[in-house]
């Protein structure tokens, strides 16, 4: 759901630049956020915290955007943009290796937690 969520906003953000010359995608921007954001909650419905999750998003979305940007539009990627890129993508991989994703501030395992569903925690 996660993937879909980013695809979706993506796509409504390069619509958005397609929009400058054909104002009809506009429709396609407000439909790509809305389906985003609606998956987006969902996933974080399902149990994904929301620092990890938004910090996948935020890496996939912005480094999709200007790879997909660069392809489509014609927009230069500097070797400084493509170096930023990897720093980000580097830095969630880091915050996800840091552990603790089941765990809540005072150390209980929350909800999502495989081993505690259905035991009403």
């Amino acid at each position: 759901m996660l993937a879909c969520a980013i695809i979706c906003e993506v796509f409504a953000s390069l619509s958005l630049e397609g929009a400058i010359d054909h104002p009809w995608l506009y429709v396609v921007v407000g439909f790509g956020y809305l389906v985003s954001f609606w998956l987006f909650g969902r996933v974080l419905r399902a149990g994904m915290p929301v620092g990890t999750a938004y910090a996948i998003w935020g890496a996939v979305g912005v480094a999709l955007t200007a790879v997909l940007a660069a392809i489509i539009f014609d927009e230069y990627l500097s070797t400084t943009t493509i170096i930023g890129l990897v720093v980000v993508i580097t830095g969630v991989v880091v915050i996800n290796l840091g552990g603790g994703h089941g765990e809540t501030r005072s150390g209980a395992t929350s909800a999502s937690d495989p081993d505690d569903r259905g035991r009403g925690t």
